[in-house]
């Protein structure tokens, strides 16, 4: 897939990354490290500016989580665990991960959007409980614009700053979900035994 990524980066330039980001966004297993940290490496040895791809990247990432916000305004969650049923095992996406999604809005509110812009999958999965829960369109547009752009600054700065080392920060990004994946298991096995010990005490 890294080989298409960048192959696609490279003959488009930022229409590329805009496209692939916004698909990144309605289909999570598309690594936007790769694609962020790799046209921050492409500005040094092409026409592509910093600020160009952070700008498409934001725009195409945006993009796709209004798409997801719409359709969560569409759905409930009996619908949504039926349709992940049936095409979960394409997308790579389970119902668990719909739970953890509505979840963290459900605890942390407007404040969610923007954290978990930041979290791997979840930063795209958190659009749909937000459609689904009628979250203000602008307050979460506003959340999801902010977060989105600290995520890409990110990326995109430290790929344009290891150039042809690119593959290194991709490497560390690999750790860092595999490490934010465990932590999300942790507090939803936490929340999980709290809350099977609270309906025991109130039986």
């Amino acid at each position: 897939m890294e080989n298409w990524i960048t192959g696609i980066i490279e003959q488009f330039g930022y229409l590329g990354i805009f496209l692939m980001i916004a698909l990144e966004n309605v289909f999570p297993p598309i690594p936007s490290e790769v694609i962020l940290t790799f046209g921050g490496m492409m500005t040094k040895f092409t026409d592509l500016t910093v600020t160009g791809v952070i700008i498409s990247a934001t725009a195409g990432s945006v993009l796709g989580a209004v798409i997801l916000y719409k359709i969560g305004n569409l759905l409930d969650v009996e619908r949504l665990e039926k349709i992940v049923d049936r095409w979960g095992h394409i997308l790579r996406v389970k119902k668990e991960d719909i739970h953890k999604a509505d979840y963290w809005f459900d605890k942390y509110g407007y404040w969610t959007v923007l954290i978990c812009r930041v979290i791997p999958l979840i930063r795209s999965l958190i659009s749909i409980p937000a459609g689904m829960s009628r979250l203000n369109f602008w307050l979460f547009l506003l959340f999801t614009t902010i977060g989105t752009l600290v995520w890409n600054v990110i990326l995109v700065s430290v790929g344009a700053a290891f150039g042809e080392n690119w593959g290194e920060i991709v490497e560390f990004m690999d750790v860092y979900s595999n490490i934010a994946y465990a932590l999300i298991a942790v507090v939803m096995i936490v929340a999980l035994l709290l809350f099977i010990r609270s309906r025991r005490k109130a039986k």
